[in-house]
């Protein structure tokens, strides 16, 4: 585990034993990030196969972040619930009627119309190279540091899954428990400090209030909101999440972030809300009750930098998760349909 009681000192993979604004200050050398077996820094420029491959993504990300700002959590969404499954295969990205897109838990993703515009280009400059599981790590690092995030080294040389099954789904709901949650990180080879990490990704985009009206109005069955939210709070968050929709009436979107989320921007705010008790989602108040959950949570929320070094370092380690490579799966031609065989 990376972090103590104390989160003073921290046991990362690359340095040791050290602390953590000492570690978090070398994440902009690929060399202080963890070397998942066979993917490679600059992979497309190595093997001379696309040399602009990850600038051409890089402009198509700009390109529409400047038009919609909503890119950036949905990018975000998108590679969490592809690389928690089956592992970083793009996996997600496949079309059919019982594709993982179609499971319960990827009610509302979105994101593919531009992963698929970002494949046509790469498509007309460099015919049959760059994998889809890379395009989507590539433009949400992209995507999160046009938000504010640091612009973190993406290994690459992922090559694409050839199946997608609604039955493999198995992410987590979002009022589980910190333990809980803390075991399905620890499943995907991520650790307390990750997972806390990477829940600060919900300082940015919207949720659908069938997540959240069990808090709003029968926490656990006891008829009562949940006690660990503030007041004030639920009484704002039941205006915007009645307790049953009208005939017609679609289920509403509200901010993981109220106040900030509208910005679209990477902050530390959302650990501020954690510890206002101000949490949207029930994982996220979760943080309050595990002793390292907390204590790291304090800290990023007195520490911005902090907070952005620690992401890089955390959606790197989730981005190498069971990777194919060599011949492993293929290079689809679109991210949409495996090739033909």
């Amino acid at each position: 585990m990376r972090s103590q009681i104390s989160f003073v000192f921290l046991v990362l993979p690359c340095l040791g034993l050290v602390t953590l604004s000492l570690c978090l200050g070398f994440v902009s050398a690929a060399s202080s990030l963890p070397q998942p077996n066979k993917l490679t820094w600059h992979y497309y420029k190595i093997h001379n196969t696309c040399h602009e491959a990850e600038i051409y993504v890089r402009h198509q990300v700009q390109l529409l972040w400047n038009k919609d700002k909503t890119i950036t959590p949905k990018l975000l969404r998108l590679l969490y619930s592809d690389c928690f499954v089956t592992g970083c295969d793009a996996s997600v990205l496949l079309d059919g009627p019982n594709s993982e897109k179609t499971a319960p838990q990827n009610y509302g993703l979105g994101g593919f119309v531009f992963i698929d515009k970002v494949k046509s280009v790469l498509e007309e400059r460099c015919p049959g190279v760059v994998s889809c599981a890379d395009i989507l790590n590539l433009a949400a690092r992209d995507a999160v540091h046009l938000a504010g995030a640091p612009s973190y080294p993406v290994l690459t040389g992922r090559r694409d899954g050839l199946t997608s099954s609604k039955s493999s789904v198995d992410l987590p709901s979002p009022s589980i428990s910190w333990q809980a949650a803390l075991t399905y990180f620890k499943s995907r080879g991520l650790d307390v400090l990750d997972m806390t990490t990477l829940l600060g990704a919900h300082s940015m985009g919207k949720t659908h209030c069938r997540y959240i009206v069990d808090r709003l109005y029968n926490f656990n069955n006891t008829g009562k909101p949940d006690p660990s939210m503030e007041r004030s709070f639920i009484s704002d968050m039941r205006k915007l999440c009645p307790l049953r929709t009208k005939k017609g009436q679609s289920d509403p979107l509200v901010y993981l972030n109220p106040g900030f989320g509208a910005n679209h921007t990477f902050t530390e705010s959302y650990y501020s809300r954690v510890l206002s008790h101000k949490a949207v989602l029930g994982i996220d108040q979760q943080l309050l009750y595990g002793d390292d959950t907390k204590e790291i949570t304090k800290e990023f929320a007195a520490g911005f930098e902090d907070f952005r070094k620690s992401f890089a370092l955390s959606i790197n380690r989730m981005g190498a998760y069971q990777v194919l490579t060599g011949n492993q799966g293929e290079i689809r031609k679109n991210c949409r349909i495996p090739n033909k065989k």
